[in-house]
């Protein structure tokens, strides 16, 4: 049993050797990204872009709401 347990974490430290070996490579030459993928990862871009539009008008729109001078300020209504 113990001969079978060291035949197994031997095996495991050598697949491991070549397998970070073989991530560690670097990557073939002349494959880059295609076309419909850069498209793909540009149209995701522009749907956070304008994400990004409305949420920094808002956010700008609540601070100057809370930095604003006119915080005590009541409208009087005239009920009679």
């Amino acid at each position: 049993m113990k001969n079978i347990i060291r035949s197994f974490t031997l095996a495991c430290v050598v697949s491991g050797c070549f397998a970070s070996a073989a991530l560690a490579a670097p990557a073939a030459e002349g494959q880059g990204g295609s076309l419909l993928l850069t498209l793909f990862i540009g149209f995701f871009a522009l749907i956070v872009v304008f994400q990004l539009v409305p949420a920094v008008l808002l956010f700008v729109g609540i601070v100057k709401g809370l930095f604003s001078r006119e915080r005590g300020v009541e409208q009087k209504s005239s009920n009679r």
